[in-house]
């Protein structure tokens, strides 16, 4: 038989093994959607430790029986593990998170976010089904196909506070032999498109900031003094108005922005998996793929005033919005806040007063796609999906893949995961993954791993 037919059968076979774990893979994902481990502050411990005793003891049976919680500082614990693979094999490390997003009833769900509910779309719906209790699901499909004994080393991290502020990069940090590795799996990520398989190359990074604008020294009555006396919340809304230019791009001076050279999203795609409203404009300008992966954005994501319940008739005397840039891969996290930050300090009408305080410089991350565990993965992702494999970006930025980068210099990395772009609405209402993308993540996760071991890194 020769190497081609060969990986064709073996390709079966794992295919024939995903396709017999999947109900009980799906039964998993249904467990971990109830247990509602949000991580975030002022949210109840007991779940996240729950969710967190729970993962453990399933990967422990997955084949991970060293695998334990580990100590760090503050906040929830992460699980790592190792499975020995044969002497000389490539050293392959799976990621995913057990923690999730706040699931609040304004956000409009239509079922109960903590139940996993399978609708007429077959998708199963909940907080976490996609994101990412569902790459969880993944590296548990992956190991039961050999049984709880890959072909090759493999490591375990699982995190419990990515969706909040991460304790992982100081772990990382604190005990970067216990990350060394040929290949990093990030399952934490998805197609564009059910069934369109594609690689996360870029991330874009995210810089933010708290603005400050003071116009009085105090209230005044509106009436008595509204005119001539500037308002800061009216000052504060033209100086964010000068962030977009006409068409919504992004107008401060200095900011980086590129050319993404992927597959692109069409903006059809785009308005249906973003719910925009009917007859409201896509923002920016050029290819979608430009403006999503390789061109800046800036938000306004808080805004502190007076609340319409407390308002009266008084002119506003300062007023704070919180601003989220997010940066292009490449570009220097510091050099553009510091753009950001000229621009609101010199931009503010009528002589208002602006003070602005930096909270976050995270850098983008840009994969190398040119070593060959790269080129093992996208075989085997291939093969498992049956078409060509595209390259795609994130808007998103995880700050933890640069600590590993600087921790494990020579690691690949490959992103990936059932979080489909179109669809999976992760984050916010109704959120939902397609059970089909995780049995074909695990044949490809299956399949890279076993062609590691064969033929090494």
């Amino acid at each position: 038989m020769n190497h081609d037919t060969d990986a064709k059968s073996q390709s079966g076979d794992l295919a024939a093994k995903a396709a017999e774990l999947m109900p009980g893979l799906v039964a998993d994902l249904e467990r971990l959607v109830a247990i509602p481990s949000v991580a975030f502050p002022g949210y109840p411990e007991e779940p996240v430790r729950r969710m967190a005793d729970v993962t453990l003891r399933l990967f422990r049976e997955a084949g991970f029986t060293d695998a334990r919680l580990m100590d760090v500082p503050t906040g929830y614990p992460p699980i790592y593990g190792e499975i020995r693979g044969p002497e000389g094999s490539p050293t392959v490390m799976l990621y995913a998170h057990y923690d999730v997003q706040p699931a609040p009833a304004e956000q409009g769900w239509t079922s109960d976010p903590w139940t996993a509910t399978t609708k007429d779309d077959s998708r199963i719906y909940g907080r976490g089904a996609s994101d990412d209790k569902a790459g969880l699901v993944a590296h548990l499909g992956t190991l039961r196909i050999f049984d709880g004994t890959p072909p090759c080393t493999v490591k375990l991290i699982l995190e419990g506070m990515e969706e909040t502020e991460s304790n992982l990069e100081a772990f990382v940090e604190a005990h970067p032999e216990l990350f060394d590795c040929d290949l990093f799996v990030i399952c934490d990520m998805g197609n564009l498109r059910v069934g369109e398989p594609a690689f996360t190359t870029a991330l874009r990074g995210d810089v933010a900031c708290v603005v400050t604008v003071r116009t009085l020294e105090h209230p005044l009555h509106s009436g008595v003094f509204g005119g001539p006396a500037p308002d800061a919340m009216m000052a504060l809304a033209r100086l964010l108005a000068t962030l977009h230019d006409d068409d919504g791009n992004v107008a401060v001076e200095g900011v980086s922005a590129g050319t993404w050279e992927g597959e692109d999203f069409h903006a059809d795609d785009l308005r249906a998996s973003a719910d925009i409203l009917d007859g409201v404009q896509l923002t920016g300008t050029g290819p979608v793929g430009d403006r999503l992966w390789a061109h800046p954005s800036i938000n306004a994501i808080g805004i502190d005033m007076t609340s319409i319940a407390g308002s009266s008739n008084v002119l506003i005397p300062s007023a704070r919005a919180k601003i989220s840039m997010r940066i292009v891969p490449g570009s220097d996290p510091a050099t553009e806040l510091d753009a950001l930050v000229r621009h609101l300090e010199t931009h503010a009408p009528w002589g208002a007063r602006v003070e602005v305080e930096r909270t976050k410089e995270a850098p983008p991350f840009l994969c190398d796609t040119s070593g060959p565990g790269y080129a093992a993965a996208r075989w085997a992702m291939e093969t498992a999906f049956g078409k060509p494999v595209g390259e795609a970006g994130c808007g998103g930025s995880i700050p933890l893949l640069r600590t590993l980068q600087h921790a494990v210099p020579n690691a690949e990395f490959v992103l990936w995961g059932p979080e489909d772009v179109a669809l999976s609405r992760i984050h916010s209402s109704d959120e939902s993954v397609d059970p089909q993308e995780i049995e074909r993540l695990v044949v490809a996760q299956a399949l890279l791993l076993q062609r590691l071991g064969t033929s090494g890194p």
